[in-house]
């Protein structure tokens, strides 16, 4: 093989595989032997805390930035998807948080928050029977989950898909619901349905 010949064969086995020496990005393939869940988990609760004191865009866009670090430190660490994902929800970026939802979803196999978090997604785009469906997911996973519950009777009743299951959560709301504010909701309707 002639030196030229030899040259493209070298540029195309770097250009294939990369430098093995540099840094990994988020979505990225990592050996456990290079995961650092404990700096993402870290990260992630750091950006939680500082998400629910201020949605700010230049809060988001300092939370997005922790999340990317964090998934940098841990690729397969399911809560820093989770939460990169309302990130993008919050910035209006639909598609950028489904793909964490469903990365959260997958990595966080019985938790119901990246099902319902994909299930508020899904509905801001205006696919109400995908997000009703996905909702159902959610509490396929955790039965009980009262943010799902509320989110997914509100989405009925503001579509008016009622059903008898619908009812029956309206009952579970007016009796358990996460606030006052949500039990009143669900007294209200339930008064309206009788």
């Amino acid at each position: 093989m002639n030196r030229s010949a030899c040259a493209i064969v070298l540029l195309a086995t770097i250009a294939t595989t990369g430098c093995s020496s540099g840094p990994h990005g988020p979505y990225r393939p990592q050996t456990e032997s290079r995961r650092d869940t404990a700096t993402a988990q870290h990260l992630t609760q750091e950006t939680a805390r500082a998400i629910a004191e201020d949605d700010s865009p230049d809060s988001l866009e300092r939370a997005e930035n922790m999340l990317r670090r964090a998934l940098n430190a841990d690729l397969y660490h399911g809560p820093a998807h989770n939460n990169l994902g309302v990130v993008y929800l919050k910035q209006g970026k639909m598609y950028e948080a489904a793909s964490e939802f469903e990365w959260a979803r997958k990595l966080m196999p019985g938790h119901p928050d990246p099902r319902m978090n994909l299930a508020l997604t899904l509905e801001q785009a205006g696919q109400i029977d995908e997000a009703l469906a996905t909702y159902s997911t959610a509490l396929e996973a955790y039965p009980g989950h009262m943010p799902t519950i509320q989110a997914m009777t509100r989405l009925e009743m503001y579509e008016g898909r009622v059903t008898p299951e619908t009812e029956i959560r309206l009952g579970q709301i007016a009796l358990r619901g996460d606030s006052q504010r949500w039990r009143e909701w669900a007294h209200d309707r339930l008064g309206q349905q009788r």
